[in-house]
């Protein structure tokens, strides 16, 4: 293992810890870069950590590249965050002399990447898509008036909201509160897109994740579904499981967009299936980098941040392996109810929890501990002393390991 190239894993919420376990399956030395050691995946004994000032802007680039001094080669550089992923687009040519990563072309990732150029490119190449009215200024609103409600309401950029600047979605059910929230909506977060609202329990929302190649051959895909959504039905994934049923239909939609975007690189598409038309319809691209849900697709059988990492080591393709659609992802025992949609003999995986590497569940779970103990504490002691309370009774016992798997 010493002789092996490092992957760098960027950002260490649970999208990134599932990607570190998934390299850990082919014993890949793994250095997971992000601003803080408070997030779950840095205590995983599956890599080390590289803290580093923030993950996008000029600063990142030359953290990046510090690393890359500090390993040697040319690294594997797999991304979780999208903020990280513009960065790295943007500057590519620099970066592409120091670490092996795939990536649709500059100009497709920030059309995949805004929710009016997708919703364009969409409409121009036939893909089902629901009916969405994009709006630039005060006199778009006209274009409500074409729209069935509710409706959901989305900033195009998703940049202003990884910033805290604005709010993610709304979802309104009448013209007149459109109106008024729009209005606001065009001066706080910029161009929205106002989308058909497809009605369905969670249950109904899909997805592919995949990884694309140089080589245009060398595709893996995963199709699942998800149980439970955080909030309900417009929220991140709570609950899943694979998705055998569909895989042909969302596989041919999901390959369809590759091929007219020339996409390379990791990345998913979201689907809901529109029973009023019994359609599939595509709610919205995962681009450059993995899903929030990464780690059931590796659970089933289809490892994909390993599968990426081969490629760019130019190792031959995992052997194929039979999909094992008896594995279940739950984000947190927060959503253990989901168990109760799941037909007999399915085993439920924990995002967190792996005995084989529990110091992440300790850090997330006795954080949420943590801060429950704050809730009840303050009204007794104070907000200064019960912070000091639930500060000294959560703490995780141990540093995060430095040594690899």
């Amino acid at each position: 293992m010493s002789g092996m190239t490092h992957a760098v894993v960027v950002r260490g919420e649970l999208n990134g810890l599932g990607v570190i376990r998934s390299l850990a399956c082919g014993s890949v030395p793994t250095i997971l870069v992000d601003t803080t050691r408070l997030r779950a995946g840095t205590w995983s004994r599956f890599c080390r950590v590289k803290i580093v000032e923030q993950l996008h802007g000029t600063n990142f680039v030359r953290d990046l590249l510090d690393l890359q001094r500090e390993l040697g080669g040319r690294p594997v550089l797999l991304l979780t965050d999208e903020m990280a992923v513009t960065t790295v687009s943007e500057y590519r040519d620099q970066l592409a002399a120091a670490y092996r990563f795939q990536l649709p072309p500059a100009d497709m990732v920030t059309k995949l990447s805004d929710k009016a150029r997708f919703q364009e490119f969409a409409e121009i190449n036939n893909l089902p898509v629901p009916c969405t009215a994009v709006l630039k200024c005060e006199f778009d609103l006209a274009k409500l008036g074409n729209l069935r409600f509710p409706v959901i309401i989305k900033p195009a950029d998703k940049r202003p909201v990884y910033m805290g600047e604005t709010e993610r979605l709304h979802v309104v059910s009448t013209l007149t509160q459109c109106n008024v929230l729009c209005r606001q909506l065009l001066h706080t977060a910029g161009e929205i897109v106002v989308q058909e609202w497809i009605d369905g329990p969670d249950s109904d929302i899909y997805f592919s994740l995949f990884y694309r190649g140089h080589d245009p051959d060398h595709l893996a895909i995963f199709s699942g579904r998800k149980i439970v959504c955080n909030p309900p039905k417009i929220g991140s994934t709570a609950f899943c499981v694979a998705a055998p049923e569909v895989a042909d239909v969302l596989e041919s939609l999901t390959m369809a967009c590759i091929e007219l975007s020339k996409y390379r690189g990791l990345g998913s598409i979201e689907f809901k299936f529109d029973s009023k038309h019994q359609r599939f319809v595509i709610i919205e691209p995962t681009v450059g980098r993995t899903d929030w849900q990464e780690e059931i697709a590796t659970l089933s059988g289809v490892n994909l941040p390993l599968a990426a990492y081969r490629h760019e080591m130019g190792l031959p393709p995992l052997h194929p392996t039979e999909l094992n659609p008896a594995a279940a992802w739950q984000e947190s025992v927060a959503h253990w109810t989901g168990r109760f949609a799941l037909p007999g003999g399915m085993r439920v995986y924990d995002g967190y929890w792996r005995l084989h590497d529990p110091l992440p569940a300790f850090a997330f779970y006795g954080s949420a501990a943590a801060k429950r103990l704050r809730y009840v504490l303050r009204p007794l002691f104070g907000p200064r002393r019960a912070n000091r309370l639930s500060n000294t009774t959560t703490k995780p016992t141990q540093e995060p390991t430095l040594r690899h798997p």
